[in-house]
């Protein structure tokens, strides 16, 4: 007879259901996807009642929130704006502005970093100009845009340009050298040229790394996008932001920072979702995405 069948029946049944606890607080189950919005539309609601309640009451702790306008004042002015035909313009035109620079980065980084991961000799033509431009703050390279380019128009979307291919560029080289060479050589074995290889197997195996580049330089394209307007644009998110603080229009430079905060989590979110698709096949844990 085994060690458990010479235990009494309670004795065996008790170590078994605490066995049964154990495993589940040790296996930490997926809230529903209702719970975790629920979540999230509070953690927002929260932070909205929190800035009425300080603005409203003129709280001066180390922060002064005397000087911001209130949750109220902020709706009004958002309302007023969505009315005009000026704030769609603004919106559009920082759209264009962005995904231009950024659809060119994107072609240009992905063609940079796979040239210079796979050919020893790009790399040593590009590699050293390329490093020492990278450390340049894009926003810095203002001045030169506009000196470089006829219209200012043409100096945005260069600046937005150079703010997205860097990271780009940089996760796509290091996604190319991080390839297991096993994986070209059995194609090779195999008879595959270097264009087969290259779309079989190259570009299938760096689209993670692609699209955590492409991630990153979405955000920095938007920072960039946005400085440049506040610098020397004519309409754009920024420039109105920018020429409401001028006008001491409080509510509506809050209204230009939450515009700017949409624009940016919606455009990488779209990001994320085309990454998502186009790597379905990669393992993923249950629940991540969402």
């Amino acid at each position: 007879m085994t060690s458990a069948e010479t235990l009494p029946r309670d004795e065996t049944g008790s170590r078994r259901a605490a066995a049964a606890t154990a495993v589940r607080q040790a296996v930490v189950l997926p809230r529903p996807r209702k719970a975790r919005w629920a979540v999230r539309v509070a953690s927002v609601a929260v932070a909205a009642g929190l800035w009425q309640l300080l603005t409203v009451t003129d709280a001066r702790l180390w922060l002064r929130f005397d000087r911001l306008p209130s949750l109220d004042e902020i709706v009004r002015e958002a309302a007023k704006q969505l009315s005009t035909k000026v704030y769609l313009l603004d919106l559009v035109q920082s759209l264009i502005r962005i995904l231009t620079g950024f659809g060119l980065a994107t072609v240009a980084g992905i063609a940079v970093g796979i040239l210079v991961g796979r050919s020893g000799r790009t790399r040593d033509v590009l590699l050293p100009l390329l490093e020492a431009v990278r450390p340049i703050p894009a926003i810095a390279l203002v001045p030169v845009a506009i000196l470089l380019f006829p219209t200012d128009e043409q100096g945005i979307v260069f600046i937005t340009f150079v703010a997205a291919f860097f990271p780009i560029m940089v996760s796509t080289r290091h996604a190319v050298r991080a390839l297991p060479t096993l994986w070209e050589d059995a194609v090779r074995t195999l008879g595959g040229g270097r264009r087969h290889v290259l779309w079989n197997v190259v570009l299938p195996g760096i689209l993670p790394g692609v699209f955590g580049g492409l991630s990153v330089g979405m955000g920095v394209s938007w920072i960039c996008v946005i400085s440049a307007e506040m610098i020397s644009g004519d309409f754009g998110i920024g420039y109105r932001t920018w020429q409401s603080y001028t006008l001491v229009d409080y509510p509506a430079v809050i209204v230009g920072m939450i515009t700017i905060g949409l624009l940016g989590w919606l455009t990488s979110a779209a990001v994320e979702l085309v990454g998502r698709r186009v790597t379905r096949w990669l393992p993923r844990a249950e629940g991540s995405g969402r």
